[in-house]
């Protein structure tokens, strides 16, 4: 029980801070995330603040102990995120699309530890 619990706050807290550095040069609009997102992708560049505050909002979420059901909302927020990233990428790059796996799969590994660690401390999960 204790080691599944030091490894998902440890997975948790990795992928946490990843998006939320990532969301950094989506809410100040850098020249980089403008190019990719605006120009490549031809999404709204309204969008680009917005995703940067909803993945801050969602790595918070999945920190904050508690809260079950807003978990399960910022879990499945960040993977919507990450996985339209992902066909984005492939879209542009085409094979090369596929290194957004080495997020998603951090991802993937904080949402069932974090069901794995509620299941052991019969914390109610959502979902």
């Amino acid at each position: 029980m204790k080691r599944t619990k030091i490894i998902y706050w440890v997975v948790t807290g990795l992928f946490a801070v990843f998006m939320i550095f990532s969301s950094i040069e989506n809410i100040m609009m850098t020249d980089g995330s403008v190019d990719l997102i605006a120009t490549q992708l031809q999404f709204p560049r309204y969008l680009i603040p917005f995703l940067g505050w909803a993945k801050i909002v969602g790595s918070i979420a999945i920190l904050v102990p508690g809260f079950p059901r807003i978990k399960e909302w910022a879990y499945a927020g960040l993977f919507f995120d990450l996985s339209g990233a992902m066909f984005a990428s492939l879209y542009l790059t085409g094979i090369g699309g596929l290194a957004m796996l080495m997020f998603i799969v951090p991802h993937l590994a904080s949402y069932f530890l974090y069901h794995k660690v509620a299941k052991e401390s019969n914390t109610p999960v959502v979902g």
